[in-house]
């Protein structure tokens, strides 16, 4: 089993912009008739690209928005990034597969080693990936599926892969994160409880578990400044009020609270929308 020095150390963040169509695709509210507010997505999506750039002192690629793609802005799906490797996913939704070439082009950019799901019966979601800097867990949802995971699994051959189910519709990181290559941060319903027993059982590295009310909660952003400045990009105690103390428990950690309230309702999260990169370019 590989091991990585450099978790959580990122140059790039990958962003795409809230088209005005946001949300329209399923309609002006969300499942549970909450109603979108495209603007405050967009002033959201402001701050959170304002906290990527200037806290985190990433450089800042951002792909125009397409109002022919209205879930463009979940750029996470798209692309798997683990050292110089990107693997271009396939996306269980066919409207979603033209998210790809803009993706795609940024990552040639970045002069990243390219490889595409080319089995047309896989799936794969970059949300349901989690790479903990030791290993991939690779959930088993609605979006993503065995030849999905299989593609993960033969493009990150130096890494140890296991799948998790992940029950009804949502993906695996909308139940957990890591705060650090040791942590994992998990949600509090019965369906994140049976993810976490899952991952334990199919791994042999003990990680500690920092366990939050909300699943909402549970995705955040972990990235390591400098040689040992540890940030945390979190929901803001004004949209997780019952999961913002649980943080507080992280040592010598700077805590960023960061609102995602408008993408959530069409399942969203912070990390859903960005890809980050560790890349150094030569001159």
């Amino acid at each position: 089993m590989a091991t990585t020095f450099a978790f959580g150390k990122y140059t790039h963040a990958v962003v795409r912009a809230v088209p005005d169509t946001f949300g329209k695709k399923d309609g002006d509210k969300d499942e549970q008739g909450a109603e979108l507010d495209l603007a405050k997505a967009q002033r959201q999506y402001g701050v959170y690209t304002g906290i990527l750039r200037q806290k985190l002192g990433l450089q800042l690629i951002e792909i125009p928005a397409d109002s022919g793609l209205p879930d463009s802005w979940r750029v996470e799906d798209i692309a798997i990034v683990q050292g110089d490797t990107a693997l271009i996913t396939r996306p269980w939704s066919a409207s979603r597969r033209k998210e790809v070439d803009a993706v795609k082009k940024v990552l040639e950019e970045l002069k990243l080693r390219i490889v595409e799901v080319t089995d047309q019966e896989a799936t794969l979601d970059g949300s349901d990936v989690l790479f903990t800097g030791r290993e991939f867990f690779v959930g088993l949802s609605s979006r993503t599926n065995h030849k999905g995971a299989e593609a993960v699994a033969d493009t990150f051959r130096d890494f140890a892969v296991s799948t998790v189910s992940v029950h009804g519709s949502t993906h695996l990181k909308n139940l957990c994160s890591m705060a650090g290559s040791d942590t994992i941060v998990i949600g509090s319903s019965d369906g994140a409880k049976k993810a976490l027993k899952m991952m334990e059982q199919l791994t042999d590295h003990h990680y500690e578990i920092l366990t939050v009310p909300d699943d909402a909660a549970a995705n955040c952003i972990y990235v390591k400044v400098g040689s040992n400045s540890n940030y945390l990009l979190h929901r803001s105690a004004d949209e997780c009020p019952e999961s913002a103390t649980a943080f507080q428990k992280l040592p010598d950690y700077t805590l960023v609270p960061t609102a995602c309230s408008e993408v959530s309702k069409l399942g969203g999260t912070l990390s859903s929308c960005s890809l980050l990169i560790n890349r150094k370019l030569e001159l």
